[in-house]
């Protein structure tokens, strides 16, 4: 049997209410880009912190913080996004498990959290690299001056570490955006969900998800020049050339 190609298809009313195909596809983005960029908040501010606690030394903390980054980044994400979503409400007292699946939105809730749990897990091991690739020269350099070690971290090392990691935090962004497909599991309607409603309902699955792959793809480009041109802007000259990071400064 031939398959019936139907590019206009984008253009016909789309029975879920939203109003075309197109204009379906376009509300999953919303919901895939809000979902993303809150999550990635969060996993850059509790990644930044988890990170930085692994490089201090107090051995307790340092262990509690890696205790953190193996269990979130050793769990599959899909197996996290269950766990909060399915298995949590029943595991807290009665009254805030029916509150917690009362919440409006609560798939979108569940998704930031459970994505920036384990994106946070993967920025700390960044954050920590970044801080460890600097010379030791530096940390003692600020505790000469007279700062505390959290002004150290704070003024000195933290600034630097960040412009060293921003490649592989640039992937790690695009991977929260890619990740979020996750959440069709638990009914958030972000872009592949609304994509594979589309095929169900209209039986294009070749033109839902050539679709669907284009807008990703478009994202994900729009997001590494803009983060390319982040990293030439804060690039300190002589410490990390373009692309690659260097140990200078020694």
């Amino acid at each position: 049997m031939n398959y019936h190609w139907n590019w206009r298809i984008f253009w016909e009313p789309s029975p879920d209410g939203v109003g075309t195909y197109m204009d379906t596809l376009w509300s999953g983005l919303g919901w895939t880009m809000a979902t993303a960029l809150t999550a990635w908040v969060m996993a850059l501010v509790l990644g930044a912190i988890i990170g930085t606690v692994r490089t201090m030394p107090n051995r307790w903390a340092a262990r509690i913080a890696n205790g953190y980054v193996e269990l979130f980044r050793n769990i599959p994400l899909l197996v996290q996004m269950f766990l909060w979503y399915f298995v949590m409400p029943e595991l807290v007292p009665d009254s805030v498990g029916n509150w917690l699946k009362s919440v409006p939105y609560a798939s979108f809730a569940t998704a930031v959290i459970c994505l920036g749990f384990f994106t946070s897990s993967r920025v700390a091991v960044q954050v920590s690299a970044g801080i460890h690739s600097l010379p030791r020269g530096q940390k003692m350099a600020g505790t000469a001056l007279g700062l505390t070690l959290p002004q150290t971290y704070r003024y000195v090392l933290l600034p630097m570490a960040f412009r060293i990691v921003m490649p592989p935090l640039t992937s790690e962004f695009l991977n929260i955006i890619k990740n979020s497909s996750v959440a069709l599991t638990i009914g958030l309607m972000e872009l592949t969900a609304r994509a594979r409603s589309m095929q169900e309902f209209s039986f294009q699955v070749f033109e839902a998800f050539t679709a669907a792959t284009l807008i990703y793809l478009i994202v994900n480009v729009i997001v590494v020049n803009l983060m390319r041109l982040l990293e030439k802007k804060i690039a300190i000259p002589g410490f990390i050339t373009s692309g690659t990071t260097s140990a200078g400064g020694h």
